[in-house]
Parts: C-alpha cells; structure tokens; sequence
C-alpha cells in the first residue's frame, strides 16, 4: 500500500519528522476543537486534514525569531494605519 502524500515530502517540507508529527499533531487538535465548538460534522478526520494543510503548503512551522520579527511588522503596520 503506497502513502498519499509520500512522507518523504513532508518531511521535505517541514524539515524532520519529529517536527513533522509535532506540527500535525498541534494542527489536528486545532481542528477537532474547533469542529467540536461549532457543533459540525466533520467530512475528514483531523490528522488527514492537517496532513493535507502541510503538503499543500499551507501549514509551515515558523520559527520563534520569525515569529517575533512578523510580530513586530505587524504592529508597525497598525500603528501606521
């Protein structure tokens, strides 16, 4: 049986596997808590969901001085507004 997406893609994109299972692991709890607030069924199942958000490219770890730096610009841009 062959893996969609491969895990060696996802790793790719992520940069290792501990990082891999931690960001779908944090981003499929997100989901059923959300899922459970708003009361709606759910078509796929968390993990399937987070793991299709990261090879999509729309689920990226972000490192805490990038955060803090985007943090900042972001500030910036409200006070300037």
């Amino acid at each position: 049986m062959m893996l969609y997406p491969p895990v060696a893609d996802l790793v790719k994109k992520v940069g290792s596997r501990y990082q891999l299972v931690n960001l779908i692991a944090r981003r499929a709890r997100a989901i059923a808590a959300e899922a459970d607030e708003s009361g709606e069924p759910m078509d796929q199942k968390p993990v399937s969901q987070a793991i299709d958000e990261v090879y999509a490219g729309k689920l990226m770890i972000v490192s805490g001085e990038q955060a803090a730096s985007e943090a900042v610009e972001a500030e910036e841009a409200q006070e300037g507004a």
